[in-house]
């Protein structure tokens, strides 16, 4: 009995294990043949219902896509829309690979090299390559058989065999080649630099009549070979303002490598490197010609290109031209004077003080070259060149004790010295009797200034005692300063803009000295900014070059595509009483009696400030600073009821004591006078 009943259950369990498989194939089968249905229909999908699609996908993807050479740049204009920078057609000769076998492609550049006067700029190397290229079996008898061993053994790699064959070329081979041949090597090399797609440029600079007539005439005759319109950079007034209208390069500068690639733009492209050109490149940079290559080898124009939007500037190109020549006539006069050995630059910014806008600005520098003068521009330097103000910021220090309840109005002083511990008497430019916080900015007091500065710092004035430093004091002082846009950034649409030098001790006398304008520097568009605030009641306005953007797909300005805006960079924080104070104080600096009498006329209710510093010049250029010198500031606005421009004149080491000569040229007031009235006449008759 027991016997057979293990027969039956093996039984039993064998039947179920084989119904267990049976149903897990069921299974399995049921799943591949879902996998091959999703699989049919998938394909069905994109070979039949998404054929055409991607079929132009493919054909897209393995297409290559190219770009042609940089579109032309936008122009540039003034304010009154005066076109100052041009494009001007440049004529190129280039090359594109036609399936030009080694042998043919140096028959052209023979052919080029009767036709082109080249600036042959080839090295060693490039002789060698072209002497490999025309004379292959030669080069490959300089292989030895053991080398060529070593090769296929894996032992030695083709870049040795390669340096073999250079190493191995002589100089007497070498010495074969005549001019044409030399020429002709330099001409391959251009033709096969780059990529094989792209053009090669082969002449682009000085292509006469006769070189571009007879390459167009004969390109049937020389297969590859090309010509075509460039463009180049035109300035339609030469060099006035060119320095800050900015320059472009032929391809993209190695420092500048990472900002344009990031911007998309290609190493080849043409971009602007400095000033305008850089700051706007977004907008003057044109769009390329795109094309695609077929299976041909072919290029299909698929997108044309087109030229830069046009910008337009807030400078009046004929303002700015007459003031260059009054600085440079003034500059040359100025060296024949005597005291004058130190001095040899000038300034000059115009800007509307409610808007920012830049109406003109220009350096002029005079430097002696083979016992001569000779001009150069110093325009940059308004952004980069700080310079010690002197008396034009007494405006923002009566300001400052306003505030701190250090200056009340129509508050009277006596102009006398004061004597600190340790230093020289501290005196006015003259002894000026009693003044009110009015007389004293016109007259230019120094004392008014300082006692001012005693009471900001909470010190008690005693006579030849030291006078404690006070951190705080130069705090409330830089505070507003800064508000007027003195040791800050101005915001001037130009890269490289320096805040000045910012005195880093705050021993006591140096805040009498950074009262009058003797410790912080500026630089000259800080100080335009600061009577710009002065003028429009307080409101720091943004310095701007640019005014307008149009597009360039209209050839007149029609389509206006961006307006520079009109940017209040901060309010100064008084009260309007006290502005308004300055204001009439300022007003009297020009009148008789002050210290600008005879700047300006009259007639155009001018408001300002002159100012003179002490300076330090390296007179040997041993890196030591070794002689004092004076320098000549001045800043205006005018009409001072309701302001339209503001002047900012600068002349740094004009005179200096140390000489012989007690003689002080007055070639800053000669500037003003000139400008001002240049300024007036000009814009009164409009």
């Amino acid at each position: 009995m027991k016997k057979k009943k293990i027969k039956y259950n093996y039984y039993k369990k064998y039947k179920d294990k084989n119904l267990i498989i049976e149903k897990r194939y069921n299974i399995l089968i049921a799943i591949i043949t879902l996998i091959f249905i999703i699989l049919f229909i998938k394909l069905f999908y994109i070979q039949v219902v998404k054929k055409e699609y991607y079929v132009k996908e493919l054909k897209r993807l393995s297409e290559k896509k190219i770009e042609g050479t940089t579109a032309p740049r936008g122009r540039i204009y003034d304010r009154n829309y005066k076109l100052i920078v041009d494009n001007e057609p440049l004529r190129v000769i280039y090359y594109e690979k036609d399936n030009n076998s080694i042998e043919e492609e140096i028959e052209l550049a023979y052919k080029l090299a009767d036709i082109l006067e080249i600036d042959n700029k080839a090295t060693e190397k490039i002789y060698k390559t072209f002497w490999m290229k025309k004379y292959p079996l030669e080069v490959n008898k300089k292989i030895t058989k053991e080398e060529l061993e070593l090769l296929e053994m894996r032992k030695i790699t083709d870049d040795d065999i390669l340096n073999y064959k250079y190493e191995r070329i002589t100089e007497e081979e070498l010495n074969e080649f005549n001019d044409i041949d030399k020429e002709a090597a330099y001409i391959y090399d251009l033709m096969n630099k780059g990529y094989s797609y792209e053009e090669k440029i082969i002449k682009d600079e000085d292509v006469t009549d006769s070189e571009y007539a007879t390459i167009a005439a004969n390109i049937n005759k020389l297969k590859g070979v090309n010509v075509r319109l460039d463009w180049e950079r035109s300035y339609l007034y030469g060099n006035t303002f060119k320095s800050i209208l900015g320059t472009v390069s032929d391809n993209v500068p190695s420092d500048l490598k990472e900002y344009y690639l990031e911007k998309g733009y290609s190493l080849d492209d043409r971009v602007g490197t400095s000033y305008l050109e850089y700051e706007y490149d977004d907008y003057l940079k044109g769009e390329k010609n795109e094309y695609q290559i077929n299976e041909n080898g072919e290029k299909v124009l698929t997108k044309s290109g087109t030229r830069g939007n046009d910008i337009v500037l807030t400078i009046d190109i004929e303002l700015q031209t007459d003031i260059e020549e009054i600085l440079e006539d003034e500059l040359k006069k100025a060296k024949k004077e005597k005291n004058t050995e130190y001095y040899n630059r000038s300034f000059v910014i115009l800007t509307n003080p409610k808007t920012g806008e830049v109406l003109a600005a220009s350096g002029k520098q005079i430097l002696e070259t083979d016992k001569s003068y000779k001009i150069y521009d110093y325009t940059p330097g308004i952004i980069t060149s700080p310079i010690t103000a002197g008396s034009v910021v007494k405006g923002a220090s009566h300001i400052v004790g306003y505030n701190n309840k250090a200056i009340k109005i129509g508050e009277v002083r006596h102009d006398t010295c004061v004597k600190l511990a340790g230093t020289p008497l501290k005196c006015s430019w003259i002894p000026l009797g009693t003044l009110n916080d009015i007389t004293a900015l016109k007259r230019s007091s120094n004392t008014y200034q300082y006692y001012t500065a005693m009471k900001v710092a909470n010190t008690k004035y005693t006579y030849n005692t030291a006078m404690k430093a006070n951190p705080e004091a130069f705090n409330k002082y830089r505070t507003t300063f800064n508000e007027f846009g003195l040791g800050v950034k101005t915001g001037i649409d130009l890269k490289g803009e320096s805040v000045g030098n910012i005195g880093e001790s705050d021993v006591g006398g140096l805040l009498l000295d950074f009262s009058i304008g003797q410790y912080d520097t500026y630089t000259p568009v800080q100080l335009s900014q600061y009577i710009g605030t002065i003028a429009n009641n307080g409101s720091r306005m943004q310095l701007h070059l640019l005014k307008e953007v149009y597009s360039s797909k209209e050839e007149s300005l029609t389509n206006k595509i961006y307006e520079y805006p009109n940017v209040e960079l901060n309010k100064v924080t008084t009260e309007s009483k006290y502005l308004k104070r300055v204001k009439e104080g300022f007003k009297e600096v020009l009148k008789y009696g002050g210290t600008g009498s005879g700047y300006m006329d009259l007639k155009n209710k001018p408001a300002g400030k002159t100012g003179t510093s002490q300076s330090f010049v390296d007179t040997d250029g041993d890196g030591k600073i070794d002689k004092e010198t004076v320098s000549a500031t001045f800043v205006a606005y005018a009409p001072y009821d309701n302001p339209e421009v503001t002047f900012t004149v600068i002349s740094p080491d004009i005179y200096n004591y140390d000489n012989n000569s007690n003689y002080q040229t007055n070639v800053n007031k000669r500037i003003v006078k000139r400008v001002s009235d240049l300024y007036f006449k000009k814009y009164s008759e409009k």
